[in-house]
């Protein structure tokens, strides 16, 4: 191995868990989450020398991992599936598990530089010039994002009432 593998496979090997799940909580899907991730690494791996030396290494990979998730769209790969009908999703045992699967379609069907924000400014808990440094803008346009992604969700929130409470008005 190089001089620089070590460093690399030992930061990679320690970050994957963290990596893994922003990369669930913006494409929603495990297996989508884990090619994103795939991709991150393998681009990491090239871009090392200069990564290693920034000022914030996990700031650098996470950057990185969200650019990667919003130009997925505009690769044509990204738009094949190899099977014919959807996996059946594994059955949670959660009592919010059907309101989270609601809000987790919800936000799949929000633009991705929108999507991309709301994970990282609610679920990631990251500020708002974190957010604006990662995705390459400005805290004015991270704050619009927010509000015009928040606004999309309540409209599509608002077409499909979650299933625990429709589920409640029609028992009773």
């Amino acid at each position: 191995m190089a001089d620089g593998d070590d460093e690399y496979v030992e930061y990679v090997t320690a970050r994957i868990p963290a990596l893994r799940r922003l990369g669930c909580l913006l494409t929603g899907d495990e297996h989508r989450a884990d090619d994103l991730v795939q991709q991150t690494i393998t681009t990491l791996y090239v871009k090392w020398a200069r990564a290693r030396a920034a000022d914030d290494l996990d700031r650098y990979v996470r950057t990185m991992l969200v650019r990667t998730f919003i130009d997925e769209r505009r690769r044509a790969w990204s738009r094949v599936r190899l099977f014919a009908a959807p996996p059946e999703p594994a059955a949670v045992q959660d009592a919010g598990a059907e309101d989270r699967e609601v809000l987790r379609a919800a936000l799949a069907r929000v633009p991705r530089r929108q999507q991309a924000v709301l994970v990282l400014r609610f679920i990631c808990d990251l500020p708002v010039n974190e957010v604006a440094e990662i995705l390459g803008c400005s805290p004015g346009t991270v704050k619009s994002q927010t509000s015009h992604g928040l606004a999309a969700l309540r409209r599509l929130l608002g077409e499909r009432a979650p299933v625990a409470a429709t589920r409640e008005r029609y028992a009773g």
